[in-house]
């Protein structure tokens, strides 16, 4: 464009994931990224702590949550009362383990706040402490205090790692660099050579610290690579002096507590076997179990028939390695065997291939069960190391599942890839946003996508107008991404965010969606994680464009955070508006619990918390009408926008990219109600309290289109719900409607519960209904709420069935009035 300035090309994941239109792979399907941001901290271990008001006194508290360097600790007294949950940073309060009072003689003391709830001190620490876990006194105290135990993996720090090409033996590696848990790691006596340097995960099952060899019986020996490099007597004389820099270079064994256990295999030497070979993971081909090393260790070799092969392909495996199948898996799964190189046509058959080898197929009980329970689909995107050319993460397309194996495509390599065949719990691939979180480059598709300063419309009615907030939010963005969102272990770093599936989903969001949704997102980047959490509440929601127009940020509140631009789709059109995000650690429990509120859901439905039993808030036990009451937004009634009032919330129109009908543009904004008209919405309706309606094209059709004693009908029934300036029943001589039977009731509506409405509806020729009134726990009061347009939005109903039903309700208002309302 004329005028525009030089832009750099930097590749952006929300741009590119909109423009493919895929989704980005949850958070929590990377088990081994959640274990590398853990602190050595968990929740339910105890320490103790000075007390705020007195600080020559200290108490025992629990850890409730952890996020880097900061923890969430609750006073022991409080149970299950969050009120004075505090945060404090490792580095700076005075914390101490179990024991640490007693043996430096200082005071054990109640805090005020919860004095009268422990009458006898000592019998309560008795209680508490039988069988606690009390936080690790290295992490508490000395040179590793405050520290992420990734960290203390630095370069020049020393591991020993299996030689998996040629035997059980292992010999010493150097840390060159630390990506994430990701190590570069070089062979010693090698240090001036990168030639035979490899990438692992600090988690990888043939990783050890210094010592796991003689501790385990295997000598320590180079791999045959690099014996010849040098003398047998320089290497001796390498190992002598590792030996002697040992406690130097060492690493914590406690940093290895999270590796898989490797557990007892029951293969024997001969049997044949499909395996995808972890070095080129193109292909599954038939191979064979060349040794067996021990009941933990065996040697895999993929076959190849040629007399005159110069090398082969082997491996060590364990019991639970990737890439290793029985005899007829690629058959049952529809996939292709490679036959072995020499083998006599294309056409292989394993039961003549066994009998030709004289050998036998490895029995099914020699393999682990395999699970589809991973969050994994196709078309999702990821992060995937280049098997070819291991510096390189690139983009990667899932384009198959099977059982717990994906084929991902990637993208942007400097050498084209085929398909690579990963397992779902390999360590080698990564979440979106992984390379930017820990400041590694991110190979980007051949095309980038171009993250331009973008000025952003902001909507109002009838007119668009350029926001100045929108364009500082660009400029936040973009300090965010190039500076302090990197430091992950610090206080950018979000705690892992839990979906609370049992508690109160409230009238915004769907019951069933939410139910659906991953148990927990991050740990990560604070903005990153959050981002994805109200991206999946969004999509979660009876109307996406509500919610998010919930959730906007408003243009005159005062800026507290960060703010990002979120999506919704709804009835074909997109909608976007900037939303307020937290930066930081300390922040995120209350901005959950606010965003929570402002959904008018259980303040614990998402959160740093996992709701395990029973909810704090009790919301269990309060139907919509009940807990709208105690948790719902008190909004003026009036949808209409008030006078200069604006959004921030557009709509994005799909680019015109083929000649098609002109459409006109419609923006989102409150529906303006006639002077004559009610809004009869209740509070506690699963429509929501005040929430504003979309204009839909469509519905704006429809209702020109309605003949006009339909509307006359519509009017009569919308007579019959309570208004909006009085909490009163009409009487009965306001009611207009002629009933066609007349219904006796045994019992209050108003004391209905949700089992009492459905058993109503089920008596009724809408009893198909049922099912929804169940589902969105309506209960009595909310029923005689309900009206015409509340019933068709909420429900999805098509105006005949929405009548119908009305019907019913209106008899049950009119029962209502006549019998219990004086």
């Amino acid at each position: 464009d004329a005028g525009s300035s030089v832009e750099e090309m930097e590749f952006n994941w929300d741009e590119y994931l909109e423009d493919t239109g895929a989704t980005a792979a949850p958070h929590g399907s990377f088990k081994h990224v959640d274990t590398s941001l853990q602190n050595g901290f968990a929740p339910g271990m105890k320490l103790e702590v000075a007390v705020k008001s007195d600080q020559n006194t200290y108490w025992v508290a629990t850890i409730i949550t952890t996020c880097g360097q900061l923890l969430l600790l609750r006073y022991d007294g409080y149970g299950e009362d969050r009120k004075a949950d505090f945060w404090c940073d490792i580095l700076t309060a005075d914390l101490h383990p179990i024991g640490w009072c007693q043996q430096n003689k200082k005071i054990l003391k109640v805090p005020e706040g919860i004095k009268d709830k422990i009458p006898d001190q000592e019998e309560f620490l008795q209680r508490v402490l039988k069988g606690a876990c009390s936080a690790p006194a290295n992490l508490l105290e000395g040179l590793h205090r405050g520290k992420n135990p990734l960290d203390l993996i630095a370069p020049g720090s020393r591991l020993e790692l299996q030689n998996i090409r040629d035997s059980l033996e292992a010999w010493i590696v150097t840390v060159v660099e630390n990506v994430g848990g990701r190590l570069k790691l070089r062979y010693e006596g090698l240090e001036d050579s990168d030639k035979f340097d490899q990438w692992l995960f600090y988690l990888d099952p043939f990783l050890h610290q210094v010592g796991w060899a003689a501790q385990h019986g295997y000598s320590l020996q180079p791999p045959l690579a690099i014996r010849s490099l040098r003398s047998e007597a320089d290497w001796q004389e390498i190992l002598k002096k590792v030996k002697e820099e040992e406690e130097e270079s060492s690493v914590p064994t406690d940093l290895f507590k999270d590796k898989p256990v490797i557990g007892v295999h029951s293969f024997s030497e001969g049997m044949k076997l499909e395996a995808v070979d972890p070095m080129a993971p193109f292909v599954i081909s038939p191979a064979t179990v060349l040794k067996v090393y021990n009941d933990k260790y065996f040697m895999i070799e993929i076959d190849d028939l040629r007399p005159e092969r110069a090398t082969s392909q082997r491996y060590l495996c364990h019991l639970n390695s990737a890439g290793i199948f029985p005899v007829q898996w690629s058959l049952k799964n529809g996939l292709h065997l490679c036959p072995p190189p020499g083998y006599p046509g294309q056409d292989f058959d394993w039961a003549d291939y066994l009998k030709q080898c004289g050998a036998e197929a490895a029995p099914q009980s020699c393999f682990p069960s395999l699970t589809s329970d991973h969050g994994f689909k196709e078309n999702m995107k990821l992060e995937a190391v280049n098997p070819v050319d291991p510096e390189e993460v690139c983009i990667a397309t899932v384009t198959k599942l099977k059982d717990s194996y994906l084929w991902l495509q990637l993208e942007g390599s400097k050498k084209p890839v085929p398909e690579c065949i990963v397992s779902v719990e390999s360590m080698n691939i990564f979440p979106v946003g992984w390379c930017e979180t820990n400041g590694y480059q991110l190979r980007p598709p051949r095309k980038a996508i171009v993250n331009k300063q973008k000025k952003i419309a902001v909507v109002q009615p009838e007119k668009q107008i350029l926001s100045s907030r929108t364009v500082h939010d660009g400029l936040k963005n973009q300090e965010l991404n190039s500076s302090d969102s990197v430091v992950i272990n610090g206080k950018y770093c979000c705690p892992k965010i839990y979906f609370n599936h049992r508690c109160f989903s409230g009238p915004y969001l769907n019951k069933g969606r939410i139910a659906e949704l991953p148990q927990s997102v991050g740990p990560g980047n604070c903005v990153l994680v959050l981002k994805e959490v109200l991206t999946l509440l969004i999509n979660a929601a009876y109307k996406p464009s509500r919610v998010l127009r919930e959730l906007q940020l408003d243009e005159e509140a005062a800026w507290h955070g960060h703010g990002e631009t979120l999506k919704a789709k709804y009835k074909g059109k997109s909608y976007r508006a900037t939303v307020e995000v937290v930066r930081t650690a300390d922040r995120v429990a209350d901005f959950c619990r606010k965003t929570c509120i402002k959904l008018e859901c259980c303040p614990n439905l998402f959160g740093p918390q996992m709701v395990l039993d029973k909810c704090s808030e009790n919301c269990s036990v309060l139907t919509k009408t009940k807990y709208t009451h105690y948790y719902g937004k008190r909004k003026n009634k009036r949808i209409g926008r008030p006078p200069g009032g604006h959004s921030n919330l557009e709509v994005a129109m799909k680019k015109p990219n083929k000649r098609r009908k002109r459409r006109k543009h419609f923006f989102v904004h409150k529906k303006k109600r006639s002077s004559t008209s009610v809004d009869n919405t209740p509070a506690g309706s699963p429509q929501g309290s005040g929430a504003e309606e979309e204009d839909d094209q469509d519905e704006s059709e429809l209702s020109h289109s309605l003949p006009q004693d339909r509307d006359k009908r519509k009017r009569k029934l919308r007579t019959f719900s309570f208004s909006d300036d009085e909490n009163k029943p009409p009487s009965p001589k306001d009611i207009k409607m002629e009933v066609a039977e007349k219904l006796q009731l045994d019992s209050n509506p108003l004391e209905w519960s949700v089992a009492d409405v459905v058993r109503f509806l089920k008596s009724t020729d809408c009893a198909p209904l049922a099912r929804i009134f169940l589902d969105q726990e309506i209960d009595g009061q909310a029923l005689l709420l309900l009206t015409l347009p509340t019933v068709q939005e909420c429900m999805d109903l098509k105006l005949g069935p929405a009548i119908k039903l009305c019907h019913h309700i209106e008899r049950v208002k009119l029962a209502f009035y006549q019998q219990f309302a004086n």
